[in-house]
C-alpha cells in the first residue's frame, strides 16, 4: 500500500512500520472506516474528555457526587436491556490478557467461558503490539492462530473447544500516535474497536458468535451514549443488523458508579451488562477525590473488596444488573501460581478462593482471573453456588445503597512498607511496560496499568497532603527520594527482574518520580509515558 497515495486521496498519514503483514490489517478499506469513525465521533469524544475536566474541578471545591436528578426516571422506570446472545449466557469464569500469539492461544484453550483479549491496561500499546495484536485476534476468529517457541519448539493451537471471545480497545483519553486523519492522532478506541470489527464481523457471525466488547474507563452516561452511537454508526456502515455488537462496561470510576442505570440505559440495545474493575476503581476514587480534605487512603492491600465502599459498590451493580436482565460481572483474581513454594501458593489460592465466594454468593454472574492455572479454581466455585448459566434472577432486593456508602472513606494505616510497595511495584511496572510488556507478573501477582496508576498516585496523595506513616515519620520529598533509590537499587541486583524490565528502569524512576512530585495530578501514567514507547 502506498502511505502517499493515502495521504493525498484519503488525508491519512501512517507513521509507522508497513509491511505486507500488517497491510492485511492496514489497507484502504480499512482505514477509510477509521476515518469514517474519526471524522463522525472524535471532536465529540474530545468534548467528553474536557468534561471530565470540569467535573475535577468541581470535586476540587468539594463537591460530592451524587445520584443525578435529571435522571431519576431512568432509574424508577421498569426497563430491561436486549436480550443477551447465547453464547454470552454462562459468562461464570472469564480470563483477560494482552493480546500476544501464545497468550490468545493459551486464554482460549484454558477453559474458561470468555477471554478478553485486551487492547488496554495489559498492552503496552507499540505500533507492533497493536498491529500484531490485531493479526493475532484475526488469526484465532479464523481457527488458524499457531505459535511455536522459538527456546523450546514447543508448539501452541487451538483446541477444538475455545473460550467466547471479546475484545477491550484503548480508552477514551488514548491515542494512537502513528495514525493521523487530517493533521490529528486517531482515538486509540475507535483504530481498535474499528479494526477488530472491520475484519472479524463475517467470521464471528459463520462461528455463531459476534463483535463483543468491554468499554474501559467510563466517568458518565453521555460516554456510554457516545459508544452507543459509534456502535449504531459502525453498523449502518458495515451493513450489520443494529443489536449485534454487545458491549460490557467496565465500572472502573467513582463517578460511574452514580450512574449505573443510565450506563445500561444509553447501551440498552447493545449492553452485555456491568463489569467490577477494582484496581481502576480504587485508582480513579483517590484521583478524583484528591483535592478534598480528608480522603486520604490508607496502604493499597488494606482496601479490599471486604471495604464498605467496595462491598457497597459491587453489591450496587449486582442489584442494578439483575433488575434490568443483565450481567454483573465480578472483579479479577491477580494472584498466579508459585511454582516451588506449596505454602506460598496454597495461600495464594486460599484468598482467590475466600474472593470467588463472596463473589459468587453475593448474585455476581462470573468473575475474572489473570492465569490460566486459576480458572478451575474460581469455576468450581462458581459451579457450587451457580448452578444455571447466571443468576440474573437473583435481585439482591435486600440492599439499599446510599451515595455516602459509595464515597465511604476507607480506614487504615499508611506503612513504610506499603510506601516501598508502591515504588518498587510502580517502577517495576513502568518498566516492564516501556519494554513492550504490559501485563507484568511482580511479587506473584499478574499487574496491569491499574497497579502503576494506585501506585503512583497514593504517593502523590500521601506527599502532597502530608501525610504520616504508622511510626510518626512525615512523608516527605526526601524520605520518598531515599526509599525510591533503595528500591531502584534493590530491583537492580534482584536476578527475579528481567533484565529487558531493567534496561528501561532508570527511565521509569524518573517517570515515576516526575509524576508523584509534580504539583498536578496527572490523570494517567499512560499518557504521559507515552512518548517514550
Amino acid at each position: 500500500m502506498n502511505t502517499t497515495t493515502l495521504q493525498l486521496a484519503y488525508g491519512i498519514r501512517i507513521n509507522g512500520e508497513l509491511n505486507s503483514r500488517y497491510e492485511s490489517i492496514i489497507n484502504i478499506d480499512s482505514l477509510k472506516f477509521i476515518k469514517g469513525l474519526h471524522e463522525k465521533f472524535d471532536e465529540r469524544r474530545r468534548q467528553l474528555l474536557e468534561q471530565r475536566a470540569t467535573r475535577q474541578a468541581q470535586l476540587d471545591t468539594g463537591w460530592k457526587p451524587d445520584f443525578h436528578s435529571e435522571t431519576a426516571h431512568i432509574r424508577k422506570s421498569e426497563w430491561k436491556v436486549a436480550p443477551y446472545p447465547a453464547d454470552l449466557a454462562d459468562r461464570r469464569v472469564e480470563i483477560t490478557g494482552p493480546v500476544d500469539r501464545k497468550m490468545v492461544i493459551n486464554a482460549l484453550n484454558s477453559g474458561a467461558k470468555v477471554f478478553m483479549a485486551d487492547f488496554e491496561d495489559s498492552c503496552a500499546p507499540s505500533w507492533v503490539n497493536v498491529l500484531e495484536g490485531q493479526i493475532n485476534l484475526k488469526d484465532a476468529v479464523l481457527g488458524k492462530i499457531e505459535y511455536i517457541n522459538p527456546t523450546n519448539g514447543k508448539e501452541y493451537s487451538l483446541n477444538e473447544e475455545v473460550a467466547t471471545l471479546m475484545v477491550r480497545p484503548r480508552g477514551l483519553h488514548l491515542t494512537e500516535r502513528h495514525v493521523e486523519i487530517d493533521g490529528q492522532p486517531v482515538s486509540g478506541s475507535l483504530f481498535d474497536f474499528g479494526l477488530f470489527l472491520f475484519h472479524n464481523y463475517n467470521s464471528l457471525k459463520a462461528n455463531g458468535s459476534g463483535p463483543y466488547f468491554y468499554l474501559p474507563k467510563l466517568e458518565h452516561y453521555l460516554e456510554a451514549r457516545w459508544w452507543n452511537d459509534v456502535f449504531v454508526f459502525a453498523q449502518d456502515y458495515l451493513k450489520i443488523p443494529q443489536g449485534t455488537i454487545r458491549a460490557t462496561v467496565l465500572i472502573e470510576t467513582i463517578l460511574a458508579s452514580f450512574q449505573l442505570n443510565e450506563i445500561l440505559w444509553e447501551l440498552k440495545d447493545h449492553s452485555a451488562g456491568l463489569n467490577c474493575g477494582r484496581w481502576d476503581y480504587i485508582f480513579s476514587f483517590i484521583k478524583r477525590f484528591h483535592n478534598q480534605e480528608g480522603y486520604v487512603f490508607p496502604d493499597r492491600d488494606q482496601v479490599t473488596m471486604a471495604t464498605n465502599f467496595m462491598t457497597a459498590y459491587s453489591n450496587l451493580v449486582i442489584q442494578t444488573c439483575h433488575k434490568r436482565g443483565i450481567h454483573a460481572m465480578g472483579g479479577m483474581a491477580a494472584q498466579i501460581p508459585i511454582k516451588g513454594d506449596d505454602a506460598a501458593n496454597e495461600a495464594a489460592f486460599a484468598k482467590v478462593k475466600a474472593d470467588k465466594e463472596r463473589e459468587a454468593q453475593n448474585g455476581h454472574d462470573g468473575t475474572w482471573v489473570a492465569h490460566p492455572g486459576l480458572v478451575k479454581v474460581a469455576m468450581d466455585i462458581f459451579n457450587k453456588h451457580m448452578p444455571k448459566a447466571n443468576q440474573i434472577e437473583n435481585l439482591r432486593e435486600d440492599i439499599t445503597i446510599s451515595a455516602q456508602d459509595l464515597i465511604a472513606l476507607p480506614q487504615g494505616t499508611i506503612t513504610e512498607e506499603g510506601l516501598r510497595k508502591n515504588i518498587n511495584v510502580g517502577m517495576q511496572y513502568i518498566a516492564a511496560w516501556l519494554s513492550g510488556n504490559g501485563a507484568a507478573a511482580i511479587n506473584n501477582l499478574m499487574e496491569d496499568a491499574a497497579t502503576a496508576e494506585i501506585s503512583r498516585t497514593q504517593v502523590w496523595q500521601w506527599l502532597h497532603n502530608q501525610a504520616s506513616l504508622d511510626d510518626g515519620r512525615s512523608i516527605t520529598e526526601a524520605v520518598v527520594l531515599e526509599l525510591l533509590e533503595e528500591e531502584y537499587l534493590k530491583i537492580m541486583a534482584s536476578a527475579a527482574v528481567s533484565n529487558i524490565w531493567k534496561a528501561h528502569l532508570e527511565t521509569a524512576r524518573n517517570v515515576f518520580q516526575e509524576l508523584t512530585f509534580n504539583t498536578e495530578l496527572k490523570e494517567f501514567l499512560t499518557t504521559e509515558a507515552y512518548s517514550y514507547i
